[in-house]
């Protein structure tokens, strides 16, 4: 991450804990783990938890008395799965208390060149959330160019998703800030960015934020924040 010229003076506690997605995905994380991880987004006040699908439950539980939302992720992380599969997840994962849904992109048809198999993709997703969760489509920028980038964030607005994401954690790269000022540029004010994989400091997260992002999946939510606080003497 470049240096960045946004600094602790320039946002709040509160601004900068809503835009963190505490990622508990993993696959060898335990119930214990989930817990352990939705009682540190509580304690820290983040916008979310991102769970897999099937944590959404006890995540619900674990966090119904607080305002973290919960999250969980669709056709994770490669998004091949076929629509009527994503849509099942997602109806399922509302069912389940999510709020919130990270859907990957059919990769490959985007790749091939099949933007409405992609876009109807999409739109079955944000057709299956109904205006109970919002929905925020993943690119995963490493397999993309530039321009593919662009034609996916067209896509995604187009279908009405509120977000697009830059990476499932899961491909060689993650989020980069040419990505996401390249993405910010390429969906409308209503439509918001999500940084994700290798943002694990405070200043990698103000960088993010600066270049556009308005959420960020971070899996070292507890030393973020705490550097927050050390920082600014709190």
């Amino acid at each position: 991450m470049q240096p960045t010229s946004l600094t602790v003076d320039d946002v709040s506690y509160d601004t900068l804990a809503a835009t963190i997605d505490h990622s508990l995905l993993r696959p060898q994380l335990t119930s214990d783990d989930i817990i352990q991880g939705c009682a540190i987004a509580m304690r820290y006040r983040v916008a979310s938890v991102c769970v897999r699908p099937a944590d959404v439950s006890l995540a619900s539980r674990e966090l119904e008395q607080s305002e973290v939302a919960v999250g969980t992720v669709i056709s994770f992380p490669h998004g091949d799965s076929v629509t009527e599969t994503k849509v099942f997840e997602a109806r399922r994962a509302i069912e389940d208390g999510a709020v919130e849904l990270d859907m990957v992109m059919n990769i490959g048809s985007l790749l091939s060149g099949d933007d409405t198999r992609v876009e109807a993709d999409m739109r079955g997703v944000v057709e299956a959330a109904a205006g109970e969760a919002i929905v925020k489509v993943i690119l995963e920028n490493a397999y993309l160019t530039d321009d593919q980038k662009v034609r996916a964030c067209h896509l995604a607005e187009s279908a009405g998703a509120d977000y697009v994401k830059t990476s499932t954690g899961y491909a060689p790269s993650g989020a980069t800030l040419d990505d996401l000022r390249l993405m910010r540029r390429s969906v409308g004010p209503k439509v918001k960015v999500k940084a994700a994989h290798g943002v694990r400091t405070l200043d990698a997260l103000l960088a993010v934020i600066e270049a556009g992002a308005d959420r960020c999946g971070a899996t070292a939510t507890a030393a973020i924040l705490d550097d927050y606080l050390e920082r600014v003497g709190a």
